[in-house]
């Protein structure tokens, strides 16, 4: 049965609940996501969200820490329309009802993370995300116009291509139409036609063998939109936080946030020595790639299975008001910050690149619109300034809402959209076939494709990938569409573009570090 909705989102995170919130007010929206609609990457978001609210802050500083921290690879113009809506953006998400921590005058209580040259990061103590999550969901579970189809798994975008037409119009581009998406309660693909359709599904942690994300953090809406042939750019540079609590039972990672560093607290190796001086003048508050590349250097030379954070001097008082999540987490593994190091392990953390957005967070597919981690928008540049990643996503769906209202009064519905066709498909014959591809992806992408990369890594990887791509194609055509060979496929997808792009940027920037090409 076919569902209509003027407005379709993909995604539950901040970028999907602000930008329904926003496109309301206008039309139906029809909201999917893979699980809960709590369970998002922005969820995860331990640090904060940075803004420039402080009046011995400008925009200018904010905008030069930004740059540099992206290389000088960013869009310039980008970066300064995103700083300079930040602030209303943030009076946004506290009218939602998002509370951020204050002193005790009422002001804000602003933190200092890597890479930035003033205090500006906005927290919740060390839940920033789960709090900006909490009250927008609680806002979207109360509107009457917004539609939440939780366990809905999205396979493919629809276009002209599942009409049997060849790309026609008068520009040549290509029209998103809507969505199949997998009922994973039922079993059955819903096709959902929408007039506009907005992608916000996060990002790709989960190729890799250690995370930060999620496990959806498969990179959906990027693959969804590489098959429908949109742009895609930028998927090299991909960041590893640097400190992952070092556990190796638990997946995905615990994250340890950056403003520990900005508290106070030091790297250091199991000589209890620091080491962070050697790389780079800033020290234990150098940029995540830096400070990543560091780690990873010293585990090698040392031999290794992680490096050490050194917490004791931040107070009691400091780690109960503003760390109280890792404070017990780390109590339950037996670890006292207060006067034991915690180990710490780089893990991937966020994408950099993604779907190509413009400054009006339209794709080059007609009518999808994107926002959030799954982009590409030219803010970051060859690498992401802490704390940028959840006022992009909300200063973005805003501008998509915005003009997403706009677009639709010239769409008209697509009727004759067919049912997703089961014919010729069966049960896969065994589901290790897709487990086993999945944990070979995960290692070739962590061995070869991680923090730091060389020419025989990348091609040795393309060519293992080659086998698992052609398994996996096969076993897919073959088998009734299911959430894991869905998740596996687009896996493979983002692992091909991710090595493909890092072949082709050669030289070392950022995110992207290749030893032969220093």
């Amino acid at each position: 049965m076919k569902k209509y909705t003027q407005f379709l989102v993909l995604g539950s995170g901040i970028a999907g609940l602000s930008y329904a919130l926003k496109v309301a007010k206008y039309g139906k929206v029809i909201l999917l996501t893979k699980t809960r609609l709590e369970e998002t990457n922005t969820s995860y978001a331990q640090g904060g969200i940075a803004a420039v609210t402080d009046k011995f802050d400008s925009y200018e500083k904010h905008i030069n820490d930004t740059l540099i921290a992206g290389a000088n690879l960013n869009d310039e113009s980008i970066v300064k329309m995103v700083v300079q809506k930040a602030p209303s953006s943030i009076k946004s998400l506290m009218d939602w009802g998002t509370h951020f921590d204050k002193k005790s005058d009422g002001k804000l209580d602003l933190a200092r993370e890597g890479g930035h040259s003033e205090y500006r990061i906005l927290h919740h103590k060390d839940n920033t995300g789960f709090e900006i999550q909490r009250a927008l969901t609680e806002q979207v579970k109360n509107h009457n116009n917004i539609q939440v189809l939780e366990y809905h798994f999205a396979i493919d975008i629809i276009t002209q291509h599942h009409l049997g037409q060849k790309i026609r119009r008068k520009t040549g581009g290509v029209e998103c139409y809507g969505v199949y998406a997998l009922d994973l309660k039922t079993d059955e693909v819903r096709t959902i036609i929408s007039k506009s359709t907005f992608i916000a599904t996060g990002g790709v942690g989960n190729v890799f063998q250690t995370t930060t994300n999620p496990t959806i953090a498969t990179g959906d809406g990027i693959a969804m939109v590489y098959r429908a042939k949109g742009l895609i750019e930028n998927m090299e540079f991909v960041q590893f936080h640097p400190t992952a609590l070092y556990n190796p039972l638990e997946r995905p990672s615990f994250l340890i946030t950056e403003a520990l560093r900005g508290s106070g607290a030091i790297l250091k190796n199991h000589k209890n020595e620091t080491f962070m001086d050697k790389y780079d003048k800033r020290g234990s508050l150098a940029p995540r790639d830096i400070v990543a590349r560091a780690i990873d250097s010293e585990m090698k030379s040392e031999g290794e299975n992680f490096m050490l954070l050194d917490g004791t001097r931040i107070t009691a008082l400091e780690w109960e008001q503003h760390f109280p999540n890792i404070l017990k987490k780390c109590s339950d593994l037996g670890i006292d910050v207060r006067k034991d190091y915690i180990p710490v392990i780089p893990a991937a953390h966020y994408l950099v690149g993604g779907i190509k957005v413009n400054k009006t967070a339209r794709s080059t597919i007609e009518n999808l619109f994107a926002a959030g981690e799954v982009t590409s928008t030219g803010l970051h540049g060859a690498n992401r300034l802490a704390s940028n990643s959840l006022v992009e996503a909300i200063v973005y769906s805003e501008i998509a809402a915005e003009n997403s209202v706009e677009s639709i009064k010239n769409v008209n519905y697509n009727v004759d959209i067919p049912e997703w066709n089961h014919k010729g498909t069966n049960e896969p014959e065994e589901m290790i076939l897709i487990t086993q591809n999945h944990k070979e992806l995960m290692q070739i992408m962590s061995n070869y494709v991680g923090i730091v990369r060389s020419d025989l890594r990348l091609n040795r990887a393309l060519r293992r990938l080659e086998i698992i791509y052609e398994e996996t194609e096969n076993l897919y055509r073959r088998s009734i569409v299911s959430k894991e060979i869905c998740e596996l496929r687009n896996a493979i997808n983002i692992a091909y573009l991710t090595i493909k792009m890092a072949k082709q940027r050669g030289k070392s920037i950022g995110l992207h570090y290749n030893i032969d090409h220093l």
